[in-house]
């Protein structure tokens, strides 16, 4: 299975979780391709709103251009919601970071299992805080 079809599949098992405890959500068409901000995904519950980029990966860090995580601010202004960073590393579950917790390396930004570990969010912390 290609990288891209397990990321698809990845946000498509978060869009479950999401439905599951009552949050409206959806996939963002042509996310990192279109003219506009885009995130990957955006969930309600009717009190809040989301918007998320993800990413999954089978190391131990991963990043996220500097563009990325600059849209993805844009368009929660915009929008009007929470911005953040979902994370699924190999083998473990989902952890969401603000666009805070990222660390810059200079041209990206980055998230190691240490930093998710130490700052992120479950999924269940996410939509209950």
């Amino acid at each position: 299975m290609s990288t891209k079809s397990r990321g698809s599949n990845a946000e498509r098992n978060l869009i479950h979780k999401f439905w599951e405890k009552n949050w409206a959500a959806m996939r963002s068409a042509g996310s990192g391709s279109n003219h506009y901000p885009c995130p990957d995904i955006v969930a309600s519950n009717n009190l809040r709103k989301l918007v998320l980029e993800v990413k999954l990966t089978t190391e131990d860090k991963k990043y996220f251009m500097d563009k990325e995580i600059e849209e993805l601010q844009e368009f929660a202004n915009l929008f009007g919601g929470e911005p953040y960073v979902g994370i699924k590393f190999f083998r473990k579950d989902w952890v969401f970071l603000t666009l805070e917790d990222l660390e810059s390396s200079g041209k990206h930004f980055v998230v190691t299992t240490e930093i998710a570990q130490r700052r992120g969010l479950s999924f269940e912390d996410l939509i209950n805080c």
